[in-house]
Order: structure tokens, then C-alpha cells, then sequence
């Protein structure tokens, strides 16, 4: 996954707040799909720094599939 492309995705966030029920569910739909992607790019070398920026983009990922989670049980 190009890094610069996971970086803009990130930073165009919508306000969670902001969006209703079928948006929030399009969204985490949405980032579900970044992370599937992401999985299958997933290095073999959990040593190297590639697995390090993998895993800080994995994770970042499922930090914003879970604030979504709240927010739609916050609905």
C-alpha cells in the first residue's frame, strides 16, 4: 500500500460526529477494506521497519474502525 496514498486517506477524515448511521456504516465499510488490503501486504519480517510502518498503519486503522464502532452504538 503506497504510504502517501494511506496518508492522505487519513487525513481526509470525515467529522465522525457529523455523519448519520448509513454514512458511518459506508465509512467503516470503507476502512474494513484498508485493512483487508493492508493485511495482504503484511511483511514476513516482523523485525524490519517496513513491519514497523505496516503495523503503525494497521493500527491506526483499527483505532478508526473502533471510534467509528462507537460512534454508531453512541446512534
Amino acid at each position: 500500500m503506497d504510504s502517501d496514498l494511506f496518508t492522505a486517506f487519513l487525513a481526509r477524515q470525515p467529522d465522525l460526529g457529523a455523519m448519520g448511521r448509513e454514512e458511518l456504516e459506508d465509512y467503516l465499510d470503507t476502512v474494513r477494506g484498508w485493512i483487508d488490503r493492508l493485511d495482504e501486504e503484511e511483511p514476513e519480517d516482523m523485525e524490519s521497519e517496513e513491519y514497523e510502518a505496516w503495523g503503525d498503519r494497521h493500527e491506526a486503522l483499527e483505532d478508526l474502525a473502533d471510534d467509528i464502532v462507537d460512534r454508531l452504538e453512541e446512534l
